[in-house]
């Protein structure tokens, strides 16, 4: 737990919390009362991952892309995504969700992102289940988090956007992943006790008009559009088109037990 004079930032007592990024996301889980914890980075890591789940692939996520994601994916028998700009017809996986839905799927991917991987990572290892979401599965993360009680004060939730980097490395908070939190946070349906900030995550979400508008026109967006994947931005402003949602169990991302497949009747 931190200090008492630090015990604010963990957004305690409330059920639902919300947060900006990795040092977020340690502070949330720093008192140990979080139960669960939903990831979101919408243009690239939480929709790559629900694109893979999808389609039946396990997702490691690994916090590094450098020589040693090679090393971790040969160990686990797995493909290694790339970076958007490295891919090729050989290795066609990278953290661009539009790639990974025209590619043929490995059974096990590895998925390097210093973002969403590292958030991840820093939940299981502070003893918090962990769910991607984004604005694809932001009704099934929330319904599936309702239905196991998560976002009560007995079992809290945090719900923590992932945010961008400004090019000196530090946060650049991103408006696509608020408002892909308040979307995970509004399905959730009458969860006790929102704090302040999960309720303006929501604010953002219930108020803005025309998802795929907002995602094209924001600076996340209009930077994957000078780099030529217009196709990412679309496909993740695909709001509620994948009913599985990613729980990270056995150090990998894998659709949550009794959580019906879509094509299940």
């Amino acid at each position: 737990m931190p200090p008492h004079s630090d015990h604010w930032s963990t957004q305690s007592p409330y059920g639902v919390r919300c947060e900006w990024g990795l040092d977020g996301a340690r502070r949330l889980t720093a008192a140990g009362d979080v139960a669960c914890l939903v990831v979101v980075d919408v243009l690239s890591f939480t929709t790559a991952v629900s694109v893979a789940v999808d389609a039946g692939t396990r997702v490691f996520p690994y916090r590094w892309r450098d020589e040693t994601a090679a090393a971790f994916a040969g160990a686990r028998d797995a493909g290694l995504a790339v970076g958007r700009g490295a891919a090729t017809p050989t290795t066609p996986w990278s953290l661009s969700p539009a790639a990974l839905r025209a590619a043929r799927l490995p059974a096990r991917l590895v998925l390097p992102s210093p973002n969403g991987s590292t958030i991840a990572a820093a939940a299981a290892d502070a003893g918090c289940l962990v769910v991607a979401g984004c604005l694809r599965n932001a009704r099934a993360v929330g319904s599936w988090a309702a239905l196991h009680g998560y976002g009560s004060a007995e079992k809290p939730l945090a719900v923590v956007p992932a945010g961008e980097r400004w090019p000196d490395g530090g946060l650049r908070p991103a408006l696509e992943d608020l408002l892909g939190a308040g979307a995970v946070i509004s399905a959730l349906g009458t969860p006790g006790g929102l704090s302040p900030e999960a309720r303006a995550a929501v604010a953002a979400f219930t108020s803005t008009p025309g998802l795929g508008a907002a995602l094209a026109g924001c600076a996340s967006g209009r930077e994957l559009a000078a780099r030529a994947y217009e196709g990412d931005v679309a496909l993740a402003a695909e709001s509620d088109t994948s009913d599985a949602v990613p729980l990270l169990q056995g150090g990998a991302f894998d659709r949550a037990p009794g959580v019906p497949s879509p094509s299940s009747p």
